[in-house]
């Protein structure tokens, strides 16, 4: 097979990327592998001597503790009292330290012989395990006597090698009165080291050497027996001293040992004696070796194996596709329109192959075309010329279209992000601010800021929502009676502060004749006004904004006419400002904020209420904001439409009743909310109106609470948990609740609305809470409820009333003695049963002892704890009998 040059490229590029890490993990895997098995080595060697370090220290230790003890015997002190010889005792006492010798004999199979020594050097007792004499001397017994230690050990080398340990106690007298202890003697215990004979042949490794030095260089102990007794020279001595200081494991070369090089642990012990372990350095690096030469073996195989792999795979996954495309684009080239490129696996090359052959199929298609379109070929051009021409400008639109829309949604994002996030720094600033100051001076301040940019927050949000459904065409408009001039009062209860901050002059002009009354849609025409009014002081430094309401009795039109003082506008900038997410110009947004929502949402409002919004402006001048809205006024002639003629009617009214400042109420109100802080919220403003009311947490709660207690209106919210203020609502009307049921919702579509009126609520009211509708609400209904009571009272009052209750009360003589009775006779369900009775028609004419003593033992009685029945029946009939007392003393009065 040919070799391409893609192929020869791609092994120069693929061989380097390759061989080089290999080389480098390679280098570095054999750096690695000399430094972790020294390190290793190094480790297992300083814990093994540190092992056993400390089982010698343990040994000897043991040892020390045994002659202290033995030197602490009642025995030996009995042996060394003074009358010893007199008294004629010495031979018992004699054999009982010989038992007590014996016993530490065999108790510690290496106790050799134990000797007590007199101060002047003879063997006063002695005893051996294998029935030698006492030695006549010792030869460190000179050192004994001029040392003033208690505890002495020493090590002494035999002839043959071995070597002995000599532990020594000296034995003072027990006198306190003595100002100075007398020496009695010493105790010496010859112990043959099995132990550290064992330890000493122990081994991290194969060939180690374990040595015990002295202080001057000679070998007590070691793991090659024909190392004992020897000595090491001065200069060894000493590096092995540096070594123990340093503690960790170097090459030195023991030349009185042998010549080999090796690596030594070494640690200093007591008594001034070494501890040294020592490994062929050939020996602890020979697997680092073998790890060394497998590794650079793994990295020429790899070196030399993995480019060749990955070209063999390579060539096979693309190169190859890739010369056989190649050579099927040659031959459709040459015309050879016949070629099928084979079917390949589901990946790029495969679609790259699918592809291909799709483009040959059109090919063909289209050289079938030419050839039945070649008699009438000039038209076909001209036609296909014509339609790339269409294609290309509509193109070329699309473009632009595109463009535009995208640095619209750039702009927008951008003006929604500060315009969102400018009133919740506000919000969030003044709330931490009021929650961590200790100062109170300007909360009140705080919490306008607070409330003013929530609202405008609140503002943004509906803006959003209300171009939403205008352009899903789901915004509904009302026609209801409105005002005209309580809506001119409430624009400029919103609009003259405003302009009054930034010292311009506000004027409001009512050209009359006006009606009184159209019918339109107040949120939306207020929304249009205060939109448009609100911008006018916006972009106006100094001077006036000025509104002029127009009649237009032939159109039934009237017209709001907003006038300006403001930065104007210039042609183009007037043909854009009412559309979505545009504002005149890019410095408007960075000086003025704004979404470029408003003006577009009022001219589509506008158009729902009959009219449509138009403006001339001129820059540096001003502008004038003109909206027409559809009056709806009444097509029957004979009808009168009320008109404003005289300014003296250009005052509203206010409906005094509908104010909590000008009415009392006692009632009962039952709030069904499920968070927390809208509970908090409401039952504040309830009570700022004097009203206490419940709280539900559900409208399961709300229901059972509502058929047990007596509540005037109740407020429910229509999304809570396990039980929703819809189902709530059908509930409590299907159990005979008749009073008003007010919804409280986010949900204020038209819709929604009449859903809520259907399931049984008198009044739908929007969150977040407006505060004057719901005082307007509650007390509308609030005054019927009222109303209701009073006509209530008034019947009590009435004669007819009176006749009834004064037979009721002849009756409770005859009631008195049915209850007596049944209670005697233990009839109890006929006593349930009347009680059921009297608790009904006592209630009804007020009587409200007896209508509580009845129902709790109707209670009891119903039920299957009977303990206290009897004595509810006697509370039942002192009941009957104290009103009849009273009824008395009132006759007689």
């Amino acid at each position: 097979m040919r070799t391409s040059k893609l192929s020869i490229r791609l092994l120069w590029y693929i061989t380097p990327l390759v061989i080089l890490p290999l080389l480098f993990l390679g280098g570095f895997t054999l750096t690695n592998v000399t430094s972790s098995t020294q390190k290793q080595a190094e480790l297992i060697v300083s814990r093994f001597v540190e092992q056993q370090q400390q089982k010698m220290f343990n040994y000897i230790d043991s040892f020390h503790s045994t002659t202290k003890l033995l030197s602490a015997s009642p025995v030996l002190s009995d042996f060394l009292a003074d009358d010893l010889r007199d008294n004629g005792n010495y031979t018992r006492r004699l054999g009982a330290l010989m038992d007590v010798f014996a016993s530490y004999s065999e108790a510690y199979p290496d106790i050799v012989s134990v000797n007590l020594v007199s101060p002047d050097g003879q063997s006063d007792a002695y005893y051996s395990s294998n029935l030698n004499t006492a030695p006549t001397s010792y030869p460190f017994f000179s050192q004994v006597l001029q040392s003033n230690l208690r505890q002495q050990q020493f090590m002494v080398q035999k002839q043959d090698g071995t070597t002995s340990l000599y532990f020594i106690q000296r034995i003072y007298s027990a006198d306190y009165y003595l100002k100075r202890p007398q020496q009695l003697g010493f105790i010496v215990l010859h112990v043959e080291p099995s132990i550290l004979n064992t330890s000493i042949l122990e081994a991290p490794y194969n060939n180690t050497l374990n040595l015990l030095l002295t202080s001057n260089g000679k070998i007590l102990f070691s793991s090659d027996y024909n190392k004992r007794g020897q000595y090491i020279s001065e200069y060894e001595l000493q590096q092995i001293h540096d070594l123990a200081d340093l503690g960790k494991l170097s090459t030195i070369e023991l030349s009185s040992i042998d010549k080999v090089e090796r690596m030594i642990y070494a640690i200093q012990m007591s008594g001034g004696y070494y501890y040294v372990s020592t490994i062929p350095k050939a020996l602890l690096y020979q697997s680092g070796k073998a790890i060394s030469l497998i590794t650079a073996l793994i990295v020429i195989i790899s070196v030399i194996t993995l480019p060749m792999l990955i070209f063999i795979v390579v060539r096979n996954l693309l190169l190859n596709p890739i010369e056989l495309l190649g050579a099927a684009s040659h031959r459709v080239g040459d015309g050879d329109l016949s070629v099928y490129l084979p079917a390949h696996n589901n990946d790029e090359v495969g679609v790259l192959f699918n592809d291909f052959n799709h483009m040959v199929n059109q090919i063909r298609h289209y050289q079938d075309e030419l050839e039945e379109y070649k008699h009438h070929l000039e038209d076909k051009v001209e036609s296909r010329t014509k339609a790339l021409e269409t294609m290309n400008s509509q193109l070329e639109v699309a473009i632009a279209q595109a463009e535009q829309a995208n640095q619209l949604k750039s702009r927008f994002l951008a003006n929604m992000s500060h315009e969102i996030r400018t009133p919740l720094t506000a919000i969030m600033g003044f709330t931490e601010q009021l929650l961590h100051s200790q100062n109170t001076t300007g909360d009140a301040w705080h919490l306008n800021t607070i409330l003013r940019n929530s609202k405008h927050l609140l503002e943004l949000i509906n803006n959003i929502l209300d171009l939403s459904k205008i352009e899903a065409e789901k915004l509904a408009v009302e026609k209801e009676p409105l005002d005209i001039v309580q809506l001119i009062h409430d624009i400029d209860s919103i609009i003259r502060p405003l302009s009054q901050e930034k010292k311009l002059n506000c004027n409001i002009n009512f050209h009359l004749p006006l009606p009184r009354i159209i019918n339109s849609d107040s949120t939306r025409l207020k929304q249009i006004l205060i939109n448009i009014a609100s911008n006018a002081v916006k972009f106006t430094e100094q001077g006036l904004i000025e509104l002029d309401i127009t009649y237009n009795s032939d159109l039934q039109l009237i017209e709001f006419a907003i006038k300006d003082s403001g930065i104007g506008m210039s042609e183009r900038e007037v043909e854009r400002v009412f559309k979505p997410f545009e504002q005149a110009d890019t410095t408007t947004t960075r000086r003025f904020g704004g979404t470029g929502l408003g003006l577009c949402i009022s001219k589509n409002l506008a158009q729902l209420l009959g009219g449509d919004v138009y403006v001339t402006s001129t820059p540096g001048q001003g502008s004038c904001f003109c909206v027409q809205i559809a009056c709806n006024l009444p097509a029957d002639k004979q009808q009168t439409v009320p008109m404003l003629t005289e300014l003296s009617q250009l005052t509203p009214a206010k409906d005094l009743q509908l104010s909590f400042a000008e009415n009392s109420f006692d009632a009962n109100i039952l709030v069904a909310e499920d968070n927390p802080d809208n509970q908090v919220l409401i039952k504040l403003l309830l009570q700022t109106w004097g009203l206490e009311p419940d709280i539900a947490n559900n409208g399961a709660e709300a229901v059972e609470m509502a058929l047990v207690n007596d509540y005037q209106l109740i407020i429910m919210d229509m999304q809570m948990p396990v039980m929703g203020g819809l189902e709530a609502t059908q509930m409590l009307r299907h159990a005979a609740y008749d009073g008003p049921i007010i919804a409280l919702t986010a949900n204020v579509m038209k819709d929604d609305v009449n859903t809520y009126l259907q399931a049984g609520c008198d009044e739908a009211l929007a969150k977040p809470i407006d505060k004057d509708a719901l005082e307007s609400v509650l007390v509308s209904y609030l005054n019927i409820e009222k109303d209701s009571q009073n006509k209530w009272d008034s019947l009590l009052n009435s004669e007819k009333f009176q006749q009834i209750n004064d037979n009721y009360r002849l009756k409770l003589p005859g009631y008195l003695t049915d209850v007596t009775q049944l209670y005697n006779n233990g009839e109890w369900e006929q006593l349930r049963a009347l009680a059921h009775s009297l608790k009904g028609s006592a209630g009804c004419f007020g009587f409200s002892n007896i209508h509580h003593a009845a129902a709790t033992l109707e209670d009891n009685l119903r039920g299957r704890d009977h303990n206290r029945r009897d004595y509810l029946a006697l509370s039942l009939i002192e009941a009957i009998k104290y009103t009849l007392q009273q009824e008395q003393s009132l006759t007689k009065k």
